[in-house]
Parts: structure tokens; sequence; C-alpha cells
């Protein structure tokens, strides 16, 4: 997290980090274009993982994000993922990520993953399958997934893994995510 001066005084403060998201399809142009933003920021500016981050898979994907909101009202995109079938009854996820600032920050990640295969289960999915990022494969394993596959992907190791559908969705969707704050 950001850490910022004060302009008068010798001490500094973090940046605000909203607790009012809200996990949804990207509906509106601004929500697109600020997930194709945040996916750019991650997977080709911080991973390196891609030079140009759309792939052929965009055309049929759903988009699905988190989005911070300010005093009420949509800010900002903090999340991603897309969702996508590749045949009947067999649904893809990928993509997830979620902005610098906002990891470990309230549960964005997994919110966005209860949503991408619940949204896909609405729309007739049977299974559902991620490539994932060998580090995160644990956090999926706690998200109700098994691993099926290891490769190597991009030049990194990835495992291919199904998500247990009967135990979706895991957690309420369409709810703002915020946090239970204490007031002294």
């Amino acid at each position: 997290m950001a850490e910022h001066a004060f302009a008068l005084v010798d001490s500094t403060f973090t940046e605000f980090l909203t607790d009012d998201l809200l996990v949804k399809p990207a509906e509106q142009a601004w929500e697109k274009s600020d997930y194709y933003a945040l996916r750019r920021a991650v997977f080709s500016q911080e991973q390196q993982l891609l030079a140009q981050d759309k792939d052929d898979k965009d055309f049929g994907a759903l988009p699905i994000v988190a989005v911070a909101h300010h005093c009420g009202m949509p800010d900002q995109v903090i999340g991603a993922v897309r969702i996508y079938p590749s045949e009947p009854g067999l649904w893809y996820g990928g993509r997830l990520c979620v902005a610098r600032a906002y990891r470990r920050h309230a549960m964005i990640g997994k919110a966005l993953v209860n949503e991408a295969v619940s949204r896909a289960l609405d729309l007739g999915c049977e299974r559902f399958l991620a490539t994932v990022q060998v580090v995160n494969e644990a956090w999926f394993h706690r998200l109700h997934w098994r691993s099926l596959d290891t490769l190597q992907l991009l030049g990194q190791p990835h495992v291919l893994m199904e998500a247990q559908l009967d135990a979706y969705p895991f957690m309420p969707r369409r709810v703002a995510l915020s946090r239970a704050r204490r007031h002294d």
C-alpha cells in the first residue's frame, strides 16, 4: 500500500482503500475499459507474462469485475476475471487479478471466483476449469478446487484445476463486500 506525505507535517498516511466493493459482470463501457486496463497492468506490466493481454477468448468471454465505490458511487475496477464456454457445458475461467493496492483487502479474489463459477453455473456450466499459476494452487484448493494436471505456460509452471461445482456459490453473490469496522 502506498504511503503519502502530508504537506505541512512530518508524518505520512496510507492511501484510502474503500470497503464498499461489489462483484458483478462488467456492464458499463468504463467498467470494461478499466477491466482491460487492470489485466494489462497485472499480466503485461507487473508480471510481464504477456506482451498483449487480449486474446481470441475475449470475444466470447463474460468479464466480471470488482468495483470499488466511494460515497455510494461506483469509482474504479479493482478486480477482474473472465469466464467463457469452450463447448456446451464446459466453461473456463481466467485472467483473475486484483489491483495491487487491494490485494489482501476484504475478500476480493474469493468473491471474483465465487461469482465466476456461480455465473457459469447459471449459464449451463457442467464442468468449470482454469489454468492457475502454481503459486496460487493452494489458495484455489481452499476455494473448493482440485488439481488435475501440471503444465508449462508462458515459461511458468501452471496447474489445470477444476472447481467442485456442488460447493458453489460458497458465499453470497452481488452483495457489497464491506468489512465490519470497529469504532472505538
